[in-house]
C-alpha cells in the first residue's frame, strides 16, 4: 500500500472520482495506454511508426488491419513491430517508398480475456507538390482602385503556411489598407503609385521540411490621372490630402472579401471560429465587429489581421448565432451579415470505465455522448458486433446491463459514438474476479507535516468485491470520519487542520468478503518555522555599523538553514560582514550596502522570511576646533510630542528638539508601533529636515498607532523620545493586492501560488483574506476560486506544463481591494518527450551528421539536449563522449577518428526536471572498403610472400621425409580412391573468406592416417596449383583465394590410379624414386 502525504497550505480540495485500477499481478484484460492520433501525417524523409501499446495479464499479443483487412505484417520485410509492443516500424530508411503504406489502420491488442481496439488511424505522408511553372503579366491598376494578387499555392498535406515577400527576399509591409488574407491572397483596400515600387511573390512554406516555395513574382504598373506633385508623395503623412492632391476620387467601401451581402459558417465545436471582412475604399476604411442580439464574447475573443479577422478560440453552441462586419469611412459605411452554425463531433458525457466484478454480483457500463448532429452508439464486444440476445448481459441503448455475472464472461467492450463529424472509442473492460482485499504499494510509512496544515494520507486498495476501507487512529476501535477528518472514495484520509494531538500511528483497513488488509503510516507533525524578530528598516551613516536582527524559532528535529538575501538576490558575505546566528553585521557601511535585506529561514518541509530596508546618509565634514570636536556628541532624544489635525487618514505630529550637544541636528526620523500584528515592534514613517519640529504623517486604515521621534546629527541618532498616546483609525477595504503574485509547479501535477501578503499598515480591516482565482489559460473554462488566510494555495491535477491566469485579490471585512491584474502561471513540468524525427547520415567518409527535431510534448521549458555517442567497431567500443545541446540545436557533427568505425547515439531532451525518453540510432553499416583496402596491401607485401614461400618450402620437406620413410618400409597395396565430398565447413563464405575454426587441426579430408602412420592416399588429391602456386589460383582483394576447394577427378575411368596419381604431389615423388 502507497502510504503518502501531501501537505499544502490551506486550500480547498476537489472531490476525489475512484477510477479502478486492476494490479498487474491479477489477470486481466488488455487495456491500450498509448496510440498514435487519428488523423496521422508522417513526414517522408523518415521512418514511419504507428503507435500501439497495451497492458493485460497475460500480456497481450497485438495484430492489425490496414483498410479493413488483416495485415499481414510477417509478408512484409520492411515492417516489424517494436519490441514488447505493438507498434508498428516501417523502414523507409531501407527503401522504403512511404507512399505505398498509406491507408487506415487499426491495432487489435488481444489476451485470453478479451481484445482491446485502438482508434482508426489514418496515415497518410506529407505532400509538397512543386508550384506550375507559369508567365505572369504586369498587373495594370488605376491609382486608388483596389486589386487583388491572388497565390493559389499548390495543395499540400497538411497545408503550406503562406507568406509574401519581394523577388529579393524583402517582407511586403502589410497595414490596414495592404494585407494577407486567410486564403493567402493579397488585398489592396485601394493601390497607390508607390505600390509599383516592388513586386510581389508567394511563398508557400511546407510543414515537414520547412523549404521554401517562391511563385513568379508579379509586377504593377499603377496608372495615374494627375502626375503633379510625384517627387512628394513620400512626403504626404495624411492619406486624404494625398489622394486629393494626386486627383483620387474618394469613394464608399465595398468588400472584397466576402462577397454580396450575406454569408454563412459552419464550425464545430472546440475549434476556433474565423470570420473575416476585408473592404476596399478611399478613404481606406475600418473595419468594426458587432453580434445581432447579443455581446461578443470577450473572454475568448482576438481582432487580427488589422481588425479584419475575427477569430473565436474554442467555440461552443452558444456561439451560434449572426454576426456582421461594417466598413465604414468618411464617405460611407456598409455591412456583410455572416450566419454562424456551430455542429460538434461526438464528444463525452460519461466515457465507460473499467467494470470489476465478483460472481454473482451485478454491474453496468454507461456510455453517453453528445454531440450535434446527436451520435449514434454503437457498442462491440471484444472486437465483434454484439449478438442479442446475450444470457450474460443486456444491451439498453447506452447502457449494458450485467445481472449474476460468473467466472469466464470477461471481454472487452467498445462504444462507438459517432455523427458526421467524426467518432469516438472508447474500450471498456469486464473482468469477473474473487480477491481478498489487499493494499498496494509500501508499508509503513513514517510522514512528517507542519502544523495548523491540511494534509491527506493516501491508501490505495483493491480487491473484488471492491472492499470497504475505513481509518483507525493508535489502534482505537472509533472509525475517522466526519469532523477534522473526511475519507475519500479512493480511501484517502484527508486532516482539515493538523494538530500536535494529531500525531500518532494510523491505520487503514480494507475489507470484503473474503479477508480484510491493513496499512500504517505513523504522522509526526512538526513546530512551524518562524522569524520571531526580523530586520527593521534602518537609517545609517556611511562607515557606521548595522546590525540587522534575524530569530528563529522552529522545531528542533528539522535542519535549519537561513540565508540572507539583497534586493532577492542572495547575498555574498564578504569580509565587511558577519553572519551571526541571529543576525547579521555589516562593518563600514557603504553606498553600495543600500537595498532591501530578506532573512530567508527554511528546513525542509517549510519556511519564513522577513524584509527590511537599509538607507545609507551621506557624511559631510567641516572645520572644527579640538575643543569643539571633544564635546561634540549625539543629539538629546526630542521631547513633548503632541497630536494635532485629526482626520480621516492623517495626523499632525509636533514635538520639541533636544540639545544638539554641539553638533547640529540634520533630521528627525518619526517611527510607529502597532499593536495587532507586531506589537513592540517599531517602524520607521517619515523623515523630515532638522530645522523642523513637526510632520503630517498619513496613517493606513484599521491601524493603532504609538509614535515617537529620533534627531539626528552628523554622530548619530539620540535615544527615541517618549512615545505619543496610542491613536486609533477606522477600517476601510484593502487599497492594494498582494505582490509578486507567482505560480510554479512544484510537482508535474500541480501549480503553487504564492505571493507577498499585505503587511500591518496595508490590511486596512479585520479578518485579511486572499481571494484566489485560477484557470487553465484559451481553454474557455470558468474561473476556480478559493479563499486563504497565509500567502500560498497549491492547485493539484494540473496538467503538465500548462498556462494559467492568476488572479489574487485582498479582502477585509469592509470590502475587497480593487480588481486585480491578471498574472501568467505555469504548472509542473516534466520529463519530455523523444526527440522527433531523429536520424543519421554521413555526407562524406570524414563526417558522421546526427539530426533530430524537437520533442513532440516537451512537457516544460525545453533547456537543451543531452547527447552521449561512442564509436565502435564489431564488439569493441571506444570510449563515450558526452555533450550537453542547447534547446534550439537540431544537428551535430561528428569528425571521424578512423575510416572503418560506426557510431552509436543517445540523444535525449531536457528540462528543468531532467532528462527524458532516451533515442537510440547508429550510423548506417556500410562495406569495409577501408578494411579490404588494408587486407590487399598485406597479402601484397615482401614479408608475406617471403612466409608463404616458406611454408611452401616446409611442405616439400615434408612430402619428401615421407617418401623416404615409405621407401623403408617396402611395397604396400593401392587401395581404390574413394571419393569425399567436400563438407559444408570447407565451403567458402558468402563474402569470399575462409571461416577459420578449431577444425583446421583436423587431418585433410584428403587424406587419411593409418594407425602404423601411413598415409592411405585418396581421390581428389589437389595440387599445389590449386592452392594458388599455379597459374589458376589466385588471391581476390581481401587476401581469401579465388576458386573453389574441388574434387579432381580423371576424365578416363579405366585408366586407374595412374592417371589420378600422378598429379598428386605425393604420386610425383613416387615417379621420381
Amino acid at each position: 500500500m502507497s502510504l503518502s502525504v501531501r501537505t499544502f497550505h490551506f486550500f480547498v480540495f476537489l472531490h476525489l472520482v475512484c477510477t479502478i485500477d486492476v494490479p498487474l499481478d491479477l489477470p486481466q484484460p488488455p487495456t491500450i495506454t498509448n496510440q498514435s492520433v487519428k488523423n496521422y501525417i508522417v513526414d517522408p524523409r523518415d521512418n514511419i511508426i504507428i503507435e500501439c501499446e497495451a497492458k493485460g495479464n497475460p500480456y497481450p499479443t497485438f495484430s492489425w488491419t490496414r483498410n479493413g483487412k488483416f495485415y499481414n505484417v510477417a509478408k512484409d520485410p520492411k515492417v516489424s513491430f517494436r519490441r514488447h509492443a505493438g507498434t508498428l516500424v516501417i523502414d523507409i530508411h531501407g527503401g522504403g517508398r512511404p507512399e505505398d503504406y498509406e491507408g487506415e489502420y487499426q491495432c487489435f491488442a488481444r489476451n485470453e480475456h478479451g481484445v482491446a481496439l485502438s482508434n482508426k488511424i489514418l496515415l497518410q505522408v506529407s505532400k509538397s507538390p512543386l508550384w506550375p511553372k507559369e508567365k505572369l503579366d504586369p498587373v495594370v491598376v488605376n491609382e486608388g482602385g483596389s486589386l487583388i494578387l491572388q497565390c493559389n499555392p499548390p495543395h499540400g498535406l497538411p497545408p503550406p503556411v503562406i507568406f509574401w515577400m519581394s523577388s529579393s527576399m524583402e517582407p511586403i509591409a502589410q497595414d490596414k489598407r495592404v494585407s494577407q488574407g486567410l486564403n493567402g491572397d493579397l488585398y489592396f483596400s485601394n493601390v497607390l503609385r508607390q505600390d509599383a515600387l516592388t513586386d510581389y511573390s508567394c511563398n508557400a512554406r511546407s510543414h515537414f521540411t520547412h523549404t521554401i516555395q517562391q511563385k513568379n513574382a508579379y509586377n504593377l504598373k499603377v496608372l495615374t490621372k494627375n502626375s503633379r506633385n510625384d517627387s512628394a508623395i513620400y512626403f504626404y503623412t495624411n492619406l486624404t490630402i494625398m489622394y486629393l492632391a494626386r486627383g483620387v476620387p474618394e469613394r464608399t467601401p465595398t468588400f472584397l472579401l466576402p462577397t454580396g451581402t450575406s454569408s454563412s459558417k459552419l464550425v464545430l465545436r472546440d475549434e476556433d471560429l474565423l470570420l473575416e471582412c476585408i473592404a476596399s475604399g478611399v478613404p481606406t476604411p475600418d473595419i468594426m465587429w458587432y453580434k445581432k442580439g447579443g455581446e461578443l464574447p470577450t473572454l475568448k475573443l482576438k481582432f487580427e489581421n488589422f481588425n479584419k479577422t475575427l477569430r473565436i478560440v474554442k467555440v461552443s453552441e452558444e456561439d451560434s448565432g449572426e454576426y456582421f462586419c461594417q466598413a465604414s469611412n468618411r464617405m460611407g459605411s456598409i455591412r456583410h451579415t455572416i450566419s454562424v452554425r456551430v455542429k460538434a463531433a461526438p464528444y463525452w458525457l460519461d466515457e465507460p470505465k473499467n467494470l470489476i466484478l465478483a460472481p454473482g454480483e451485478n454491474g453496468r457500463l454507461v456510455c453517453r455522448a453528445n454531440g450535434s448532429p446527436k451520435p449514434i452508439i454503437q457498442w462491440l464486444m471484444d472486437g465483434e458486433p454484439i449478438v442479442v440476445p446475450n444470457p450474460n448481459f443486456e444491451v439498453a441503448g447506452d447502457t449494458i446491463i450485467f445481472r449474476e455475472v460468473q467466472s469466464g464472461n470477461s471481454a472487452v467492450f467498445q462504444c462507438n459514438a459517432s455523427n458526421d463529424h467524426g467518432y469516438l472509442l472508447a474500450n471498456a473492460f469486464i473482468s469477473i474476479l474473487d480477491v481478498p482485499s489487499r493494499t498496494l504499494g509500501p508499508r509503513n510509512q513514517q510522514i512528517r507535516v507542519i502544523e495548523y496544515n491540511r494534509t491527506q494520507l493516501d491508501c490505495p486498495f483493491f480487491g473484488s468485491p471492491i472492499p470497504t476501507l475505513r481509518w483507525f487512529k493508535n489502534g482505537q476501535g472509533s472509525n475517522l470520519d466526519g469532523g477534522n477528518y473526511r475519507v475519500h472514495e479512493n480511501g484517502t484520509l484527508e486532516i482539515n487542520t493538523v494538530r500536535k494531538e494529531d500525531q500518532g500511528k494510523y491505520t487503514c483497513v480494507a475489507t470484503n468478503i473474503l479477508g480484510k488488509a491493513d496499512n500504517t503510516v505513523r504522522l509526526e507533525v512538526k513546530e512551524p518555522t518562524r522569524i520571531v524578530k526580523g530586520p527593521e528598516d534602518q537609517i545609517a551613516k556611511r562607515g557606521s555599523t548595522v546590525r540587522l536582527d534575524c530569530r528563529v524559532r522552529s522545531d528542533p528535529s528539522l535542519r535549519l538553514t537561513v540565508t540572507w538575501m539583497k534586493d532577492e538576490a542572495q547575498l555574498y558575505i564578504g569580509s565587511r560582514m558577519k553572519k551571526e546566528e541571529d543576525a547579521l553585521t555589516i562593518f563600514g557601511v557603504a553606498e553600495k550596502d543600500q537595498g532591501a535585506y530578506t532573512c530567508l529561514a527554511k528546513t525542509e518541509l517549510d519556511q519564513d522570511f522577513a524584509k527590511a530596508y537599509l538607507t545609507i546618509l551621506e557624511t559631510s565634514s567641516s572645520p572644527t576646533s579640538r575643543l569643539t570636536s571633544a564635546l561634540r556628541d549625539k543629539p538629546d532624544p526630542p521631547m513633548d510630542l503632541e497630536l494635532t489635525d485629526e482626520a480621516e487618514r492623517s495626523i499632525r505630529l509636533t514635538w520639541t528638539p533636544g540639545d544638539d550637544n554641539n553638533s547640529p541636528i540634520t533630521g528627525f526620523i518619526v517611527q510607529f508601533e502597532e499593536d495587532r500584528h507586531q506589537p513592540g515592534t517599531w517602524h520607521n514613517l517619515a523623515s523630515v529636515p532638522g530645522n523642523v519640529n513637526s510632520a503630517v504623517l498619513n496613517l493606513a486604515p484599521y491601524v493603532s498607532y504609538k509614535f515617537r521621534v529620533l534627531a539626528l546629527n552628523e554622530l548619530g541618532s539620540s535615544t527615541p523620545s517618549p512615545s505619543s498616546e496610542r491613536y486609533q483609525t477606522s477600517g476601510a477595504p484593502p487599497e492594494i493586492n498582494p505582490s509578486d503574485v507567482r505560480g510554479a509547479g512544484t510537482r508535474k501535477d500541480n501549480m503553487e501560488i504564492t505571493w507577498t501578503p499585505l503587511n500591518a499598515t496595508q490590511v486596512y480591516g479585520p479578518n485579511l483574506r486572499y481571494n484566489v482565482k485560477w484557470r487553465q489559460r484559451n481553454t474557455g473554462e470558468p474561473w476556480s476560486n478559493v479563499t486563504v488566510w497565509t500567502n500560498r494555495h497549491v492547485v493539484w491535477n494540473t496538467p503538465v506544463y500548462s498556462p494559467y491566469d492568476i488572479r489574487v485579490q485582498a479582502e477585509n471585512e469592509y470590502g475587497r481591494a480593487p480588481e486585480p491584474g491578471t498574472i501568467i502561471g505555469y504548472s509542473g513540468e516534466d520529463f519530455p518527450s523523444a526527440p522527433r524525427n531523429v536520424r543519421v547520415y554521413e555526407p562524406n567518409r570524414e563526417t558522421v551528421v546526427l539530426e533530430w527535431g524537437p520533442p513532440e510534448n516537451p512537457n516544460g521549458n525545453l533547456t537543451g539536449f543531452n547527447l552521449r555517442y561512442q564509436a565502435f567497431n564489431g564488439s569493441r567500443s571506444a570510449k563515450a563522449v558526452t555533450e550537453l545541446l542547447s534547446p534550439n540545436q537540431t544537428k551535430y557533427t561528428v569528425h571521424r577518428t578512423d575510416s572503418v568505425s560506426r557510431y552509436r547515439f543517445f540523444l535525449s531532451g531536457r528540462t528543468q526536471v531532467g532528462a527524458g525518453e532516451v533515442v537510440t540510432i547508429e550510423s548506417p553499416l556500410k562495406q569495409d572498403e577501408a578494411y579490404t583496402k588494408n587486407q590487399v596491401d598485406i597479402a601484397t607485401q615482401g614479408w608475406f610472400i617471403g612466409l608463404m614461400c616458406a611454408v611452401a618450402l616446409l611442405v616439400l620437406i615434408l612430402l619428401i621425409v615421407c617418401f623416404i620413410k615409405r621407401s623403408r618400409g617396402g611395397k604396400y597395396p593401392v587401395r581404390e580412391k574413394k571419393e569425399v565430398a567436400l563438407g559444408p565447413e570447407d565451403q567458402k563464405d558468402e563474402d569470399g573468406s575462409f571461416d577459420y575454426s578449431d577444425e583446421d587441426n583436423k587431418p585433410l579430408q584428403g587424406s587419411q592416417t593409418s594407425l602404423d602412420g601411413t598415409i592411405k592416399q585418396q581421390e581428389s588429391d589437389d595440387s599445389l596449383v590449386d592452392y594458388g602456386e599455379g597459374g589458376e589460383g589466385q588471391f581476390n582483394e581481401d587476401g581469401s583465394f579465388i576458386g573453389q576447394y574441388t574434387v579432381k577427378k580423371d576424365k578416363d575411368e579405366t585408366e586407374g590410379n595412374e592417371s589420378s596419381e600422378a598429379t598428386s604431389p605425393v604420386n610425383a615423388i613416387y615417379s621420381l624414386a
